[in-house]
This record gives structure tokens, C-alpha cells and sequence, in this order.
């Protein structure tokens, strides 16, 4: 997989022109189809919701393996597809990270298949 395939995807508004307003370049619709791939998950929705719902609304993996009924590695590969895919941040706090959820990333996903 090449390089550039793994940085998030944090604007994908300046990137993509809404579906129904133009055709989408061969490039940018390989790049759109793998942001929807790590939505199309029910543990990652679950994960997204979760962590938005959270206190402060970030979460650590220590606080969703219990309610996913996963085990940490599952809970953990989930993460980093959202995270690879744009849709949640990491920060590191000693052996610990902690999920936030990137402002404006599904509302992006969402205009840009409904045109508004």
C-alpha cells in the first residue's frame, strides 16, 4: 500500500466535489471508497459513537473493550482504521492513548454523498 494511502484524511470537503454536483476523478473516489470502507464496520460506528458520547468526549481503550464485548488488540485495530481513515485522533498519555473524534469528519462524509 503505498505512502500516501495511509495519511488521515482531515478535509475531505477541499478534496472531493459533492457526488451529485460533479464526477468524481478515478483517484479521489478510490480515496473516498476507503474512508466509507472504515465506516462500513457496525464495532466502528459503535466505537465512533462511543467515544463522541464520552466524557469530554474522548475514550481510551480501556474504556470500550468491555462494552463492545472485544478484546483490546480487536478494540485496538478498530482505532486505527478510524484513526488512518480521518475519523478520530490519538494523543498519548504514558502507556495510555486516548480517541477523540476528529470536528467535522462524518458531517464531510455525509455532504459529500448528499451534495449540501
Amino acid at each position: 500500500m503505498p505512502v500516501a494511502e495511509l495519511i488521515p484524511l482531515t478535509d475531505l470537503a477541499s478534496c472531493y466535489a459533492p457526488l451529485i454536483k460533479a464526477p468524481l476523478e478515478p483517484q479521489n473516489a478510490d480515496s473516498l471508497a476507503r474512508s466509507l470502507k472504515a465506516l462500513a464496520d457496525p464495532a466502528r460506528l459503535r466505537i465512533l459513537s462511543m467515544v463522541a458520547s464520552h466524557v469530554d468526549g474522548e475514550a481510551c481503550v480501556c474504556d470500550l473493550t468491555e462494552p463492545l464485548d472485544l478484546s483490546q488488540p480487536t478494540v485496538s485495530h478498530h482505532l486505527k482504521v478510524l484513526v488512518e481513515a480521518g475519523f478520530l485522533t490519538r494523543s498519548k498519555r504514558g502507556t495510555w492513548a486516548y480517541y477523540r473524534l476528529v470536528p467535522g469528519s462524518l458531517e464531510t462524509v455525509s455532504s459529500l454523498l448528499v451534495g449540501v
